[in-house]
């Protein structure tokens, strides 16, 4: 212990030095978006991470409507009223042979359809409304706007923008609070005093797609929900009713104005300043309940500033722009928009999905919090981190142990695509992916190296404790071969194995290993024992199945490095990338480490893959010493990022897709802090880069 922090003392100190005199504000500002036109698929957001509003080139939702959402925002459709599913507890999932005895599995009755289409559907995420500029009668497109300009100023969280309509210049404000659901908005221009132009407020109906985006909800079904307006001298509540879902919106404003609505046929209200008044400032707050502090625009305004200038000073930061260099430069663009949009998308009391669009009705996904999430503590920002985690695993921990319980299983199993009230949602692969399973191991690890205090032991205890017993239980001891295997049935990460064929993956073994040692170790910590069958469990797993000199995708799979079996995730990268070589047992082999990485390189089809996987290969490629292709792979062009920073979703999954953000700035924290082993910075030779506040990673 005392030489490893004796390790971390050189780390700071050289990291002092290499340091000095970074202006983390000139590098940030460096990078602020500009457009002069709105995005067909991306806002510019404002938001805190439980709250975000997206906007188009007006600096409001004018003419796109991008969506304004908060974590607690849902919506559940009515149930069905077929007899025998009426109610959630109607639906009996599927039985599945799993070793020998019968499992029942959270996967869609064909006999039981609508209330598994239910399950599924249901809550979805709601877009709260949509906020923008009125020109009265005229009939007004982005295009007739003149002088188009907008920029959003990363370091204080202001979008500012501007045009010219019919020979008047109009400028817009927008901000969001750092600790409510309030957005403050300020307009100027002649336009409002003569009555020809106004501010306008509508509100969709939420719908059963899968994903919705770029745009959540529709406009043309009024009948199916209510709205209704409470008015005062300077401010008013709109109340919106859907089905059982209600919630508020408070609007404040400091000018002389009216408001009025909705306009016939639609859930439209409409803002309109007095004769002569120029300029409005008003704050628009959103809550389930009503609302009567919600902050002035001049708090929003101040206390936004003063939340990202701290988020910008605290935490790690590497500065790039001394390399001089393309690559470097748009590596430090994606850097610093990665950390923006991260902040106000991810940084939730809730595993995040984003707040820009609905992907998978909006719910989120716990074998994914890990890509979403980890990156905080890496870049030592721990209490955007401690929003939801371990509270999200708290929280689901009673469900799961009876999720676990009512398969035969010891512990608690947790669920995949998820919601608030930790039901996991009904699928095939949803219900047999067991990849999450070790993730809060990692979580707790990560965490301890720095906080290595007894409440940290804690805090975690319960939740590690559960998971262990239940990934012992989960193994099943094969007497033939007289190892522990896992599966089958069960997906791999790359999910597009056959379920019932796929035993012993190579990543989903490894990382049982990582899992049970951490769980034996955070015992030793406490000065407990650890169960016995967590070291029998461990010490015995099914070695890693290996295929031509390379690891496999799962033992006995077919024509391994052909067709098929080289597309989607390559998750045998992470075995020796995103996780350390193992803590116990048969030391890692990496000459088959290598030669796999050297396999994906040449056979995977990249064209398959998307997000998360471009950054995993690139950590793989950092811990084999081959800097430059871990470059090559967060520079790929099928890796894209827009000009604002929002990851490129592509044909799988929708855009934005903020794993790859988030795993993006995982793979940039191990180049810059480095490893057990190997700390420090790695980035390509020649590049003058600046780096502090990293800790070595696992």
């Amino acid at each position: 212990m005392l030489s490893y922090l004796a390790l971390l003392l050189l780390i700071t100190l050289r990291g002092i030095h290499a340091t000095c005199g970074i202006d983390r504000r000139h590098v940030v500002r460096s990078f602020n978006p500009h457009r002069n036109a709105s995005s067909e698929t991306t806002p510019l957001q404002v938001g805190n991470g439980n709250f975000a509003f997206g906007v188009d080139v007006t600096g409001l939702q004018t003419f796109s409507p991008f969506a304004t959402m908060s974590t607690w925002g849902w919506h559940n459709f009515s149930l069905p009223t077929t007899n025998g599913q009426t109610s959630v507890d109607d639906f009996t999932g599927l039985d599945w042979w799993t070793h020998g005895r019968l499992v029942n599995y959270n996967q869609p009755n064909p006999a039981e359809s609508e209330i598994s289409n239910w399950l599924i559907q249901n809550p979805q995420r709601v877009n709260l409304a949509t906020i923008g500029l009125s020109f009265g009668d005229d009939d007004v497109t982005e295009e007739k706007l003149e002088n188009r300009s907008q920029t959003l100023d990363l370091w204080t969280g202001q979008i500012s923008s501007a045009f010219t309509y019919s020979g008047a210049p109009v400028e817009v404000e927008t901000w969001a609070d750092s600790s409510s659901d309030t957005i403050g908005i300020a307009v100027e221009s002649e336009l409002l005093a003569t009555g020809s132009l106004s501010i306008f407020f509508d509100f969709p109906l939420p719908t059963r797609n899968k994903f919705d985006a770029p745009f959540v909800g529709v406009f043309n079904a009024t009948d199916q929900h209510i709205t209704s307006l409470e008015a005062g001298e300077n401010s008013a509540t709109i109340r919106h009713d859907i089905d059982a879902t209600s919630y508020h919106v408070t609007v404040a404003w400091d000018s002389s104005a009216g408001i009025l609505g909705p306009l016939d046929g639609t859930h439209r209200y409409i803002l309109k300043p007095s004769q002569g008044v120029k300029k409005i400032k008003l704050s628009v707050a959103f809550s389930p309940t009503p609302s009567t502090d919600a902050p002035s625009f001049a708090r929003i305004a101040t206390t936004s500033t003063a939340w990202w200038e701290s988020f910008w000073r605290s935490g790690a930061f590497i500065d790039l722009t001394g390399a001089n260099c393309p690559n470097a430069t748009e590596l430090q663009r994606r850097t610093i928009l990665s950390q923006y949009l991260t902040a106000v998308n991810s940084a939730s009391s809730y595993p995040p999905q984003g707040l820009v669009n609905n992907g998978w009705y909006g719910k989120f996904h716990l074998e994914m919090i890990l890509w979403h999430l980890l990156h905080f503590a890496r870049w030592n920002q721990f209490a955007l981190l401690r929003r939801s985690v371990p509270n999200t695993y708290s929280t689901y921990l009673e469900s799961s142990i009876e999720r676990a319980n009512f398969q035969g299983y010891d512990g608690a199993r947790w669920g995949k695509m998820t919601d608030p009230s930790g039901r996991s949602a009904p699928g095939e692969i949803n219900s047999l992916l067991i990849w999450q399973q070790p993730h809060p191991f990692y979580f707790a690890e990560i965490e301890y190296r720095s906080f290595p205090s007894e409440s940290t032991l804690k805090s975690w205890d319960e939740i590690l404790t559960a998971t262990a017993d239940f990934m012992v239980s989960y193994a099943f001891f094969n007497q033939s071969t007289k190892y522990y295997d896992l599966g089958p049935p069960m997906y791999p990460a790359s999910e597009n194995t056959s379920p019932n064929a796929t035993i012993n993956p190579a990543f989903e073994l490894a990382y049982w290993r990582f899992g049970l040692d951490v769980a034996i170790k955070w015992k030793e910590r406490q000065n407990l024992p650890a169960p016995e069958k967590w070291t029998k469990v461990r010490d015995n797993l099914a070695p890693l199945p290996i295929v031509e000199d390379a690891f496999a995708v799962y033992e006995g799979i077919p024509n391994m490095w052909e067709n098929t079996t080289v597309q989607d995730h390559p998750a045998m990268s992470a075995i020796f990338g995103l996780l350390p070589p193992p803590y116990s047992g048969p030391p890692l082999n990496v000459t088959v480490a290598r030669n796999t990485a050297d396999k994906i390189r040449d056979l995977w089809d990249l064209k398959d893959c998307w997000g998360w996987d471009f950054p995993m290969l690139a950590m793989n490629s950092l811990r084999l010493g081959d800097i430059d292709q871990a470059v090559a792979y967060l520079l790929n062009p099928l890796f894209e990022f827009d000009d604002a920073g929002y990851p490129v979703g592509g044909s799988r999954v929708p855009t934005p897709y903020f794993p790859g953000s988030s795993s993006f700035l995982l793979a940039m924290a191990m180049m810059a802090g480095g490893w057990d082993g190997e700390p420090g910075p790695h980035f390509p030779e020649g590049w003058d880069v600046r780096v502090e506040g990293f800790m070595p990673g696992l």
